[in-house]
Order: C-alpha cells, then sequence, then structure tokens
C-alpha cells in the first residue's frame, strides 16, 4: 500500500511505472491558498489577533493612554499577525508542493508528506464510496471511504484525511482545484472498474457454481 521515497520516482507521483493496461486520468495537488484556509484557519488567526488588538487598545484608552500608545501596540499585533500568517502560509505552500494526488484507471495513488514522503496506492476494490465536498472557490475535499478491515493510520494520512474519523481513517484528496471534475473523473473509473470486475467473475464462473458477492459500488 505504501512506498517510501528512496527512490527515483519514475513518473511524477508514483513509486513505479503504472502496468500495462492501466493508465492516468489525473493529476494534481491541493490548492495552497485553500490549503492555508481550510486546513491551518489562517482566517481565525487573523480575528483572533484583530480581537486581541481591539482589546488592548480599549483597555489603553480606559487607562488614559495616548493615540501614538495605543498605535504602537496595533503595530506590533499586526507585525506578530503577519508574521504567524506568513509561517502558515509557507507550511501550506510546502505541504500542497510534496503532494501528488494521481487518479488511474485501477486505482488512487497518494504521494504525500513534507519531512518524510510516502505513496499510498488504493486500489478501486478497496474503496467502497467517494464523496464531494465542494468550497465557493471552486476547490473541494474528496473524501474516500475504505472497505474491509485494513486501516491507514491516521497520523500517516494527516492532513490528508477526513476530519473526524479516528476510528476508520479516510483518506481525502483535500483542497483540490476543479473538484466538481475531479470527483467526475474518479466517479467514472471507479464504476469502469466494478464493470470490469464483475465481468471477469462472470467469465471465471462456472455452471453450478454460487455467484459471487457484488462488489461495493462507489457513490
Amino acid at each position: 500500500m505504501a512506498h517510501d521515497d528512496l527512490q527515483i520516482e519514475p513518473v511524477r507521483g508514483l513509486p513505479e511505472r503504472p502496468p500495462e493496461g492501466e493508465r492516468i486520468l489525473w493529476q494534481g495537488r491541493p490548492d495552497w491558498r485553500a490549503l492555508a484556509r481550510r486546513w491551518l484557519r489562517v482566517r481565525w488567526v487573523i480575528a483572533w489577533f484583530a480581537l486581541l488588538a481591539v482589546w488592548r487598545g480599549g483597555a489603553m484608552a480606559a487607562d488614559g493612554a495616548t493615540t501614538t500608545e495605543i498605535l504602537a501596540v496595533s503595530v506590533w499585533f499586526v507585525g506578530l499577525c503577519a508574521a504567524a500568517v506568513g509561517v502558515l502560509s509557507i507550511l501550506a505552500w510546502v505541504t500542497a508542493t510534496n503532494t501528488v494526488y494521481t487518479v488511474t484507471t485501477r486505482r488512487v495513488a497518494m504521494r504525500i508528506g513534507v519531512a518524510l514522503t510516502v505513496t499510498l496506492n488504493l486500489p478501486y476494490r478497496w474503496i467502497a464510496s467517494a464523496d464531494l465536498r465542494q468550497h465557493p472557490s471552486g476547490t473541494g475535499d474528496i473524501p474516500l471511504a475504505l472497505s474491509g478491515e485494513d486501516k491507514i493510520s491516521w497520523a500517516v494520512l494527516w492532513p490528508h484525511a477526513r476530519p473526524w474519523r479516528l476510528s476508520k481513517p479516510e483518506p481525502m484528496l483535500r483542497c483540490v482545484p476543479e473538484a466538481g471534475r475531479v470527483a467526475t473523473i474518479l466517479a467514472d473509473a471507479l464504476r469502469a472498474d466494478l464493470a470490469r470486475r464483475e465481468a471477469e467473475d462472470e467469465a471465471h464462473r462456472t455452471p453450478g457454481t454460487a455467484p459471487q458477492p457484488a462488489a461495493l459500488a462507489a457513490e
């Protein structure tokens, strides 16, 4: 399922060349600005510093401080806010730059991680369903619910994991640009792979054999 980055990628985002018959349908990465807003909550950070500045300025005004003194403290808060937002923005950019999501005709691959890069290969037979949460900016999140009892560590997935799903973490393509189009590509690939596997099962089924359970259909 997972590969480390101790080898040079023969294909961007993949630890090895796709086998014969497998095609790459889409590749992309998170939008780092959306990642900063949605994951690192930079707007909340700005609001918090603004609230602190207003509170401190009001307290100083009540104590008789001059306008110059209040402005000096406000500038100090603005500087702290800018530094915090800058650090978070750099973290979002580095995370997005080191991420590659790949949708092929057979699987979803996620090359993730900054200090330690891993590539997760998720064959479609492991994916029970795919969802879409679209944001007003056009970016969106595509969480993947996995079938079976096997789990991927939440710590390995983070921040590419669906929030609040700790007991059974779900991989998530996070803050993907043109998320609606990507979700359509993935849904079509899931349906095509399911049809292929059902056709193979039918071809290998012998007369008198009990029908095999149907594979889980992706939403």
